[in-house]
């Protein structure tokens, strides 16, 4: 291992992978072999990494989360304690899935946040600063900024990319605590 990262004792990282300076892997963890992590994230206690998963940088995975094979993680994403990411639509023990057909991708973007004890169901895109509230069970793709709970997950209203709640008035919000202002149009958020 790397002097520029920090790997728990009782963690497992296989080889070959790449992992990023300043990341720290902590207790009873679990890399695969072909896994890429970025710099400056944080894997808490008993976090699984499957092989060729890709995470980008400054991301947080909290305790007891399984980042399964085809799950990419773009840079600044939060994964909440617990939560789970799926990768086969419908498994069966007796007729196991081929990882090449039978394992579907799923991509969560930039900035995202998913909530403690969520589910993310396998084939979506979770996009850039999206919100997923604890406890929910996303089935389907989430836009950028959307704030969604619930079982199954709908929308709620928007978020900005520090995690305030927006409110749009005329097709405008701005976040009171950062400044950064927003224009919500046919349905889409972007920042200005």
């Amino acid at each position: 291992m790397a002097d520029d990262f920090f790997v728990h004792p009782t963690a497992v990282v296989d080889t070959p992978c790449t992992i990023g300076k300043g990341t720290k892997i902590w207790h009873f963890a679990h890399v695969c072999a072909n896994a890429e992590i970025g710099e400056r994230c944080v894997l808490g206690q008993n976090v699984f990494v499957g092989s060729h998963v890709k995470i980008g940088n400054n991301c947080k995975i909290q305790n007891n989360v399984a980042v399964y094979e085809k799950v990419t993680l773009e840079d600044d994403v939060f994964c909440g304690p617990s939560m789970v990411f799926t990768n086969v639509m419908n498994p069966r023990s007796a007729f196991p899935r081929d990882r090449e057909t039978g394992f579907l991708p799923t991509l969560v973007k930039r900035g995202a946040t998913i909530g403690a004890n969520a589910t993310i169901v396998c084939g979506t895109t979770i996009g850039e600063h999206a919100f997923i509230g604890a406890g929910s069970v996303v089935t389907r793709d989430v836009p950028p900024y959307a704030m969604v709970y619930g079982v199954p997950a709908r929308q709620h209203g928007w978020m900005c990319e520090c995690g305030e709640k927006l409110d749009f008035i005329a097709g405008r919000a701005r976040c009171e605590k950062q400044g950064t202002e927003y224009a919500l149009e046919n349905g889409v958020v972007r920042r200005l």
